[in-house]
Formats: C-alpha cells, structure tokens, sequence
C-alpha cells in the first residue's frame, strides 16, 4: 500500500465512520439522505456555471468598453482554461480524501471572490491573473460532486444518476446566458461578474448545510451493501481511503482505458466548447445579433441538452454500460449540424439557433459519458483524481479551442474556424470508436 498520509487541512478530512443506524433507521435514512446529496450537488455544481460561463456571454461588450482584441479575451479563456484543467487533478486528488461538505461550499467562495475582483478591476493583466485564479477555484467544483455520488449511488444506477446531475451544468450555462446578458443591458458589463458572485456565495451556505459525506460517516451501510451489489465493492478493505501511490500509479498512471478516453475528450471539449466560447460573438458579428439574441444562443446550446443527457445516461444503463458506443452516435448528427453552421448563409439566425440546440442535443451526452467511462474503469475512491486526467485532456483541448478560433477568425475568418472545429469533431469520434464495447465490467478485470 501506498502512504496514508492525507495533506488535507484538517477541517477537509473525510468524516469518521459512525456506528451502524438501527435497520428500521436506515430504511428511513437512507433514501431521504440518497435525494438530499442528489439535491445538494445539483445545485452546487449549476452554479459554479453561473460564475464560470458569464465572461463569453458578455466578452463583446468588456473587449469594447477596455478595447481588448479578441486574441486577448481568448487568451482570458485559455488561461482560466489551463489553470482548470491543472487544478481538476490536483484538486481531484486533494478532493478523493476530502469531506466534499466543506470542499465544495470552499470553492464556491472562492470562485465568487474571484468574480467579484474580476468586475472591479480595470486592467489586462488584472484580469488575466483573476481569471486563472478562477480556473482554480472552479476545479473544486466537479470531484467533490463525484466522490459524493459515487458513494451514495451503485455503479447499475451510474449512467442514470450522473446523466440526470449532469444537466446542472446545463441549468447553469443555460441560465447565465440570460442572467448576465440581461445584467449587462441594466446595469453594464460588471454586473455579469457581480450577480453572480453573489449567488454563489449564497449557494456555499446551502452545500454546508445540505450535504453529507459518506454514508457510513452517517451510521450507515455502503450503496453496495445497500443495493446487494457486488459485497467485495462495499467491503471494508474496498471502503480503506487510497494512498498517494497506489492512487496515482496503480489506478491512473498504469490505467490504458484512461489514457484513451481522455485522449477522446481532448476533441470533444473542443466540440462542446467551440460555440459556447465563441457562439455569442459568432452570432453577433455574422448574424448580426444582438446581445440579448446571443444570450440565448448560449441559453439554446445548454437547454437542448437537457434530455438527451439524461436519456442517454438511462439507456447506457440499460444495454449494460457500453457508453462508448453511444458517444460515436451521438456525435456524428453533432458534426453534421456545424456543417450546416458553416453552410448556412449570414442572414439565418433562426437556422444557426436551431443547430447550436442540435449541437447541444448530441455533444453534452458525449461528453458526459466519457467522464462516466472514466468512472468504470477505475475505484471510487480514485475518481476525483482520474477525472482530474480527463479534465486536463479536456482542457487543453479548450485551450486550443479558444485560441485557435480566437486565432483563426481574427486573420483568416470564421469559415476557416468552423473548418477547424470539423477536423476536431472527425477525430474524436475515430478515438471513440475504439471504445465501443467497453463496459464496467469489461475494465474492471484489468483495474480493479
């Protein structure tokens, strides 16, 4: 075994195991508990959107009111980006032996904190360091929704359960589109950092008093034991809280199914990301929108995703866990809709929403069940941590993004983007086809 050592404060440590509940008790406790942390980490992780997606929706008008290009404001989005990603397996790490009732409502408060100097300050570097200091804040925001989960949910009701939770980012990005679209139009382009800020820290209250840590740190039986499913999973030994290198080497380093699905995620953030970045700009300087109108490009792009995330999640469940094979499907209406983007002529702004909804529709749940996959193939106790892996894929996949097509539709125009993000889109789905039919059960003879 690796160290035990756990170089989290003390006030983050994971909660001690209580004594075992009475079993009439824990029939009660248990769901009630189940649908209080499903609650808590919805919300929690919807508004982490709400102060991480407000800069593109307003860049326009900030890049004219302090006459920034858009290379800089690209570079404001790949350096927050980078920062993320880096910070996601970090603090993914940090996150695994940690009590996410305190770890997440901490980044909330920073990531407000964060907003709130963003919208006051006044210069470019200014506003590049506070928006890479967010990137750190925002990457405590998804492992501790994961170990959370992970521990009170069973891996037969995984695709399921995250496929719904998922649509929090959703929610989030949808709703800020509107929030700080509208901010902006009442109050100007600060407000789109303040209001935000505001409810997050409003949130961070919320997630202290609403979320629990495991269930036995309540008095009560693990999910596996709970749901009768695979008692080895739920033993003590498997609940033992991994050391550092058996964590980072046994489980992540050595695992080759985690390699390759966060190799796929590399090109699909970049899908994901393209029009949500640049989506609102796209809009206004081609369709010739207004801010309101590219709010709801934003606000399209994340609703429409709403329920195929889900369904997609369900039905993975229901064909045994093989969401490889469901994220080559999905993708390929998505890079026939960015075709009928670049297609489409300067005039059809009802044409190009419909198809940022369709490539909402199909990319979200490809996306989500690459994170699923990472999941699968690796303990729950490791989970923050291989995440972390596919977030720094991810992100610099979105690096490139935001500087590429900061990049190329400054000097060659937005067609030569669009041509960008379709050799993407076409990459990522040939690395996703290698993972047509793996499932849970698949990878955990090799990493488990």
């Amino acid at each position: 075994m690796g160290s035990r050592m756990n170089w989290s404060p003390r006030f983050l440590r994971p909660a001690p195991h209580l004594p075992r509940l009475s079993a009439e008790a824990i029939r009660k406790t248990y769901p009630r508990l189940r649908g209080q942390v499903l609650e808590a980490v919805f919300i929690g992780y919807a508004v982490f959107y709400l102060v991480r997606n407000n800069l593109p929706v307003v860049s326009k008008e900030m890049g004219q009111a302090l006459n920034y290009s858009k290379d800089q404001i690209g570079d404001m989005l790949a350096v927050m980006v980078a920062v993320y990603g880096l910070g996601r397996f970090f603090m993914g790490s940090l996150s695994d032996r940690s009590n996410p009732r305190y770890f997440m409502p901490l980044g909330l408060l920073a990531t407000a904190a964060c907003n709130f100097a963003f919208a006051a300050a006044g210069s470019y570097r200014a506003h590049l360091a506070l928006w890479a200091l967010n990137g750190l804040a925002q990457s405590m925001g998804w492992a501790p929704c994961g170990r959370s989960l992970s521990h009170w949910y069973s891996i037969r009701e995984r695709g399921t359960v995250f496929g719904f939770w998922n649509l929090a980012q959703n929610v989030g990005g949808g709703l800020i589109g509107i929030i700080a679209a509208y901010s902006a139009e009442l109050l100007g382009w600060r407000s789109a950092f303040y209001v935000p800020g505001i409810l997050a820290v409003l949130c961070a209250v919320y997630l202290m008093l609403r979320l629990r840590d495991t269930p036995q740190s309540v008095g009560l039986p693990s999910i596996e034991e709970y749901r009768n499913e695979d008692p080895q999973r739920g033993s003590s030994a498997a609940e033992n809280e991994l050391g550092t290198r058996e964590l980072l080497v046994d489980y992540i380093l050595k695992n080759r199914y985690l390699w390759l699905i966060a190799a796929a995620n590399f090109f699909v953030y970049i899908a994901r990301y393209a029009m949500l970045d640049w989506g609102p700009t796209f809009l206004k300087e081609v369709k010739h929108a207004s801010l309101g109108e590219g709010g709801i490009g934003t606000f399209t792009l994340e609703f429409s995703a709403m329920i195929s995330t889900f369904l997609a999640g369900w039905l993975s469940d229901k064909i045994g866990g093989r969401r490889g094979m469901i994220c080559v499907v999905c993708m390929i209406p998505a890079l026939l809709a960015f075709v009928g983007i670049l297609l489409s002529s300067n005039t059809e702004l009802w044409l190009d929403l419909t198809l940022f909804g369709v490539i909402g529709f199909f990319v979200y749940p490809a996306q989500m069940l690459l994170g699923i996959m990472a999941l699968d193939v690796t303990s729950k106790k490791a989970i923050g941590t291989a995440n972390g892996l596919l977030s720094i894929m991810g992100s610099l996949g979105r690096i490139a993004e935001s500087m590429g097509i900061a990049a190329l539709a400054q000097h060659y125009g937005w067609n030569a983007a669009l041509y960008g993000i379709l050799i993407s889109v076409v990459l990522g789905i040939g690395l996703m086809a290698f993972l047509w039919n793996l499932t849970p059960q698949s990878a955990g003879a090799r990493v488990r």
